[in-house]
């Protein structure tokens, strides 16, 4: 008898048709036959037909080498941490493609000699911020706040405030990263209420900086005190004020949100931040003050561990120098467009027989941003059950589950991938 399992192609002989030679060079050849010896073994035991094995290999094949999958971010939070913050300007990818080769990172090729790293990124970043007499950039917020603590305060106090005493994602908390650094923590005031006599009490010559944080992800209301910036300023210790979210300047949409600018004027001597949230860049952590103290930062042997790549530093400066973020437009949108572009899309799914309509839905920041500020909004909501089917589809679509419903929040999601959410639904509905 005639056994189909004969007819299953040789490994060599399925790696040489032209589909999976083409995958072979974008994705590596082991990827590949790993795809076709898959696919082999699903026909040897009768779930394909031999001769689908190199069809159905193809199929298998990820879009890219890379694990990570690429989200429609549907959810309406702008800074989505769990998917990756701050999405990249056109202009940030394109400088991350310049910098994936030899650049002049560190090397400055009119005279052939060595050059300051990340020289243009700085500069950049200097125009960004003219309040900071200097700037410099590591790897992420929490390590700017590291360095800053550990250069003025190592073996010393940072004196701080109770209620500023905040716990970030992942159980990461402020005061275990202070102790980290070798400092000692002297907190000062109560959990709702600190005053400026609170700071001036604790100030003495084993203070080694007093440390400002802005609590980004909650809020304290109703009978609460903190003590502003000018008013530390006035204490005679080196003050760092971490303002986490990265505003450079006030802005109308985020009136409660502290900014560098404003810390700056006010008389801190650091301000720290990042650079993945407000200001819509790659992950990094951003130091802006003081020249001396900012160049204490740059000379300590921390300092090199910390720093960024090449690759931050490119995408960082496109960011600064750039036209507006994906993080501004999304913040920015205009609610109307929004409900125009839901209902364009739920009468197409109406259509498509998926029970779908358009509800108000107020979108978020997001990444400890301007906590319990709304963004006026709209969404199609569909059934819950939609939500995991949509995330396992291709596309990738991940939406916001709210009371039995699978909201689809258009607000960050680019108006070119409307029609890709489309074909995501209706693969679901079919």
């Amino acid at each position: 008898m005639d056994d189909p399992r004969r007819r299953v192609p040789r490994t060599d002989i399925a790696m040489a048709d032209p589909a999976l030679v083409a995958a072979a060079e974008q994705l590596g050849p082991a990827l590949v036959k790993a795809a076709v010896v898959a696919a082999q073994a699903h026909a040897r035991a009768g779930d394909i037909l031999p001769e689908q094995v190199v069809a159905y290999a193809v199929a298998s094949l990820p879009d890219s080498v890379t694990t990570l999958r690429r989200v429609l971010n549907a959810t309406g939070v702008v800074l989505h941490t769990n998917l990756g913050r701050a999405p990249l300007s056109a202009a940030a990818v394109e400088a991350l493609t310049v910098a994936a080769g030899y650049v002049d990172v560190e090397f400055d090729v009119a005279d052939g000699s060595r050059a300051r790293r990340g020289r243009g990124t700085l500069a950049a970043l200097r125009a960004a911020v003219p309040d900071a007499e200097d700037v410099l950039t590591v790897n992420n917020g929490a390590a700017a706040l590291v360095l800053a603590t550990t250069t003025l305060a190592a073996g010393r106090e940072v004196v701080v405030s109770r209620g500023e005493m905040v716990e970030i994602g992942d159980g990461f908390r402020l005061p275990d990263l202070i102790l980290s650094t070798g400092a000692r923590i002297r907190e000062v005031g109560t959990t709702n209420r600190t005053h400026l006599r609170d700071y001036a009490d604790a100030v003495g010559p084993d203070t080694g900086c007093v440390l400002k944080v802005h609590p980004s992800n909650f809020r304290v209301e109703g009978f609460t005190s903190e003590v502003g910036t000018a008013e530390l300023a006035g204490l005679g210790a080196p003050l760092v004020v971490d303002i986490g979210s990265g505003l450079l300047a006030p802005h109308p949409l985020l009136p409660d949100e502290p900014d560098a600018r404003t810390a700056l004027r006010a008389g801190a001597d650091l301000v720290t931040a990042s650079g993945d949230k407000l200001l819509g860049g790659p992950q990094a952590g951003l130091l802006l003050g003081r020249g001396e103290v900012v160049e204490r930062l740059r000379r300590h042997p921390l300092a090199r561990a910390l720093r960024v790549d090449k690759l931050t530093l490119a995408a960082f400066e496109a960011t600064l120098r750039g036209p507006q973020t994906p993080t501004w437009r999304a913040l920015t949108a205009d609610p109307d467009g929004l409900r125009t572009r839901c209902e364009a899309l739920a009468s197409a799914l109406v259509a498509a027989g998926a029970p779908a309509e358009v509800v108000a839905s107020d979108g978020a920041v997001g990444g400890g941003g301007a906590p319990g500020l709304g963004l006026p909004g709209w969404a199609v909501a569909l059934p819950e059950s939609y939500a995991p089917r949509l995330r396992a589809g291709r596309p990738c679509v991940v939406g916001r589950v709210e009371r039995g419903r699978c909201l689809l929040d258009l607000r960050c999601v680019p108006e070119n991938d409307d029609e890709r959410v489309l074909d995501a639904v209706r693969a679901c509905t079919s």
